[in-house]
Order: structure tokens, then sequence, then C-alpha cells
């Protein structure tokens, strides 16, 4: 079964792909700090090991250009295929390996797991941009956030419920078996037509393609857009479970929060976000989410400011995060919508990477902010951050890039 070949199958198909991005993050950025942590193994090794799992992903930008360059010799398909086989293969050793005696030896392993993952994340992305028509961009989005966050969810909070039932080697080959499943599903699918690019055979025609992309005005007021447009939404991100904390809530509660409705309530978001996208102009959609975000987060800050506690807070989150689903999934249709498809690695990357800064500056302000002012003050700034940005939206048409 071909799952490229209808709109209905490309949502199973980047829905699988994104749960295998997902399984791993929930897994080695959740549960394995807790599962180390018990083993003894101390809190700087911890850190310093989840602290050096990031950095493929913050640097993943270095090495897109070579996914769009080798794409004619190497297609998107045998990147993912290529980067889902050794993401899998060196999660192995864990099977075998005690984590606290071989810590050193499985830092190596996940290192190039957390390559490994990067690089999918750079191909599958690419993928989408290069089979998804404009009109079908937003609801993908929404199906593959969805996958991403149901799969991190099960893999991260719930493997730990899980593990003492089962045991660590059960999780980990669930794991492995979630990344690989969609590699199955990728191998029966074909593309229309070969991989083809304006770039292919010539590093230097790459390049020209790439300083023409990176000329326009267009492609940097959607740079800017994607490093201030998020903030309120990273702000209660970066504090959400403190918060909830300092506010009364155990932390049992916080964890049963953020496993559940905080997830379920992101991924129905994303799916109706992104559904809604494709029926109205990208940047209206993009408008209309970005302002009802932003009004939550503001009710937010009222309710800490008023004092109040219990479900309202809860409620009032759950809501956040819904809206925070309906504003991913259209605003990542439509940075795809501004990608060239020869440079839809490339260009892509650095939209993302502009959503990391915006997650970067905003957490550090917001975090400041709590400690000093009260997280009411910090959501109001944050919040207003994100309205502001709304005034580059007139300037960012909806045509897509055909190029």
């Amino acid at each position: 079964m071909d799952f490229l070949s209808t709109p209905f199958r490309r949502k199973i198909l980047f829905a699988s792909l994104y749960a295998s991005e997902g399984a791993p993050i929930g897994f080695l950025w959740w549960a394995l700090p807790t599962i180390l942590r018990s083993e003894g193994v101390p809190v700087e090794d911890i850190t310093a090991l989840t602290s050096l799992l990031v950095l493929p992903w913050a640097l993943k930008f270095l090495w897109a250009p070579a996914v769009d360059v080798l794409r004619s010799r190497w297609p998107l398909k045998r990147w993912i295929l290529t980067s889902q086989f050794f993401m899998g293969v060196t999660l192995l050793p864990l099977m075998a390996a005690n984590s606290a005696e071989h810590l050193d030896l499985l830092v190596a392993f996940l290192l190039v797991h957390a390559i490994a993952a990067a690089t999918q994340d750079v191909s599958i992305d690419a993928l989408c941009i290069r089979v998804a028509s404009h009109a079908e961009r937003g609801s993908l989005n929404g199906w593959m956030q969805a996958g991403m966050l149901v799969s991190r969810s099960l893999l991260g909070g719930g493997s730990l419920l899980l593990l003492e039932q089962f045991g660590f080697h059960v999780i980990l080959s669930l794991l492995i078996a979630v990344i690989w499943s969609s590699s199955f599903l990728l191998l029966f699918s074909k593309l229309s037509q070969e991989d083809s690019s304006p770039a292919r055979g010539s590093a230097r025609n790459f390049l020209r393609i790439l300083r023409s992309a990176f000329s326009q005005r267009m492609t940097w007021l959607v740079l800017v857009f994607a490093v201030l447009s998020g903030a309120a939404f990273e702000a209660v991100g970066a504090v959400g479970g403190p918060f909830l904390v300092d506010r009364g809530f155990s932390t049992e509660q916080v964890g049963w929060f953020f496993l559940v409705p905080a997830v379920a309530c992101m991924a129905m978001g994303a799916i109706l976000g992104g559904t809604i996208a494709d029926k109205l102009p990208r940047s209206s959609a993009v408008r209309w989410f970005l302002i009802f975000l932003s009004l939550c987060v503001l009710a937010l800050a009222a309710f800490d400011l008023l004092d109040a506690h219990g479900n309202i807070l809860l409620i009032t989150m759950a809501v956040i995060y819904c809206s925070i689903g309906l504003f991913v999934a259209s605003t990542y249709a439509l940075y795809m919508d501004h990608t060239m498809p020869s440079l839809g690695a490339t260009q892509f990357s650095a939209y993302m990477g502009a959503t990391n800064v915006c997650e970067s500056w905003s957490g550090f302000i917001m975090g400041r902010l709590a400690g000093s002012a009260g997280y009411g003050a910090g959501f109001v700034l944050l919040a207003g951050v994100s309205l502001l940005s709304l005034f580059l939206l007139p300037f960012i048409s909806d045509a897509q890039s055909d190029s």
C-alpha cells in the first residue's frame, strides 16, 4: 500500500513518522533521567547527558544543506530510513549495559542516536514540503503534531508508569518498535516522480539558490515572526510545572496533567487548527489562533493576579494547550508555504531554528520575571510580545513558493 498516494494515507504516514520522533524524545529526555537517578547516577551527570543530546537538534541546520545537496543521489526517503535504522540500533546497547556503570559508553551511543534523530526530523519535513500540496499542509502538520505528542507522552511519562510492571527491556523494545514501525510504511510508499531538485548535481548551484532564498525580504519576515510570535506559549511551557506547584498542586497532580489533559488538548488543537488553516487563508488562520492563544495566556495572568486556585487554573491551562496546538499546526504550515521545495531541509530548518530561539529567550525572560515580579507579570509581557508580532502578518503573503 502506497502511503503517499492519497491525502488520508499521507496523514497516516506523517503522523507515524512524527511518532517515531516523539517517542525517543519522551523516553530519553523525560523517562531516562528519572531512571538514571533512581540507579544512583549523579544529577550533574544526568543534566550533562540531556544537555548534550539537545545539541544535535539545535545544530541540525549545519548539516541540513547536505540533505538538499545530496538528495538526487540519496533521496529523502533513504535519508529517513537510514536515520531510523541508526536511531534503533544505537538504542540496543541500553539493553545490555548497566546504565550507572557504563554511562560513558551509553553517552556515545545516545549522541549518535540524537544526530540520527535530528537528521530524520530534517528529512521528514523536507519530504512533507516535497509531496504535500498547499491545501493539505495545515492538516498534515496537525496530524504530525498529534503523532509526536501522543508518542512522546506514552514513551515519556507513560513508560515510567509501566516500568515496574513490564521492566526496562520491554519498554525499550517498545520504543525501538515505534521508531521502526514508520519505516515499514515508508518502504511501501513511492514518490510520484524521481526526487529532483534545482540544486542537484552542483553545490555551486545549491549555493546560488540558497543565496536567492535568503536575499528575499519574505524569508526574513518569516524568520522574525518565528522568533517573536511564540513568546506567549513558550512562557507557559517554560514555567507551567513550577507555576502549578506554587499554586498548591502536588507533583503527582502536575504529572498527570501533563501526561493526559495537556497532551490530549494540544493534539486535538493541532488537528483542528491544521484543518482550519487549510480552509482559510493561511495568515488569517495564524492571526486568529495567535490572538486566541495570547488572550488565553492573559486570562491565566488575570486569574493568577486575582489569586485564583484550583480547577479554574487547570481548565485555563488546558485551553491554553489546545490553543498552542491550533497555533503550531497553522504556523508550521505557513513556514512550509514559504520554503522553496529545493531547499526543503535547509530553509525549513532555519525557520525551526528561529522557533528554538524564541523558546530560549522567552523562557529565560519568563523565569527572571516569575522570580522578581511574579508569574502574572511575565505572562502579560510575553503575551504582549506575541500580539505585537501580529503587525508582521500583513507583510507575509499566503502565496505558496513553488520554486
